[in-house]
């Protein structure tokens, strides 16, 4: 039986045998390049998806106009000057620029984090690009426009959720992944004490 080590392994098939060998340190870092720039080439296209639906809902969607798209989900074009939702969106506008500093922040260290993270660390990777991505596509209308366009709206009878974007979408998928994680990793360790 083999034990799976904790670093990456490759099997090579002979005529005689099966051989395991593990991976040198320079191939482990090109394996773990070549992860982290598709992680980082990743979230680029996820803010560009969002920034290229946000285009195109701004120029056919009218403001505050819902368009029905099937019960329980609306387009619904909204300009969003503060956070998660609309939260400082009152401040009278210095929050634009604090919520962007945060914004630049939080991307810079999430493409260092990205760029550190080991390859078989691949669900964490995928989460925090995800995030990335998101921050990325919000941050970019902050500094542009000063506000975030949202255009995804979803309801239940009266109740509407506040209104959203594909960035806040992957922000929101990226966190639960991380979290997933979290427990799988907690999981894991608990299985091997």
């Amino acid at each position: 039986m083999l034990i799976r080590p904790k670093t990456p392994w490759r099997f090579y098939k002979t005529k005689e045998h099966t051989m395991t060998t593990h991976l040198t340190e320079s191939q482990n870092q090109q394996h773990n390049l070549k992860w982290n720039q598709v992680l980082i080439c990743s979230a680029v296209v996820i803010a560009l998806i969002d920034r290229i639906t946000k285009i195109l809902s701004n120029a056919n969607l009218e403001m505050g106009v819902p368009v029905s798209v099937f019960p329980g989900f609306d387009l619904l074009l909204a300009y969003n000057t503060g956070a998660a939702f609309s939260f400082l969106s009152d401040a009278g506008g210095w929050q634009r620029w604090f919520l962007t500093s945060v914004s630049l922040g939080v991307s810079i260290l999430l493409i260092v984090w990205i760029a550190r993270l080991p390859k078989v660390q691949k669900l964490q990777g995928i989460a925090l690009a995800m995030i990335l991505g998101g921050a990325l596509g919000n941050l970019y209308d902050r500094m542009f426009a000063g506000y975030v366009i949202d255009f995804i709206s979803v309801y239940f009878m009266d109740y509407r959720f506040a209104t959203f974007n594909i960035a806040d979408s992957a922000i929101s998928v990226g966190a639960a992944l991380m979290i997933l994680n979290i427990f799988r990793e907690h999981r894991q360790t608990s299985d091997q004490e």
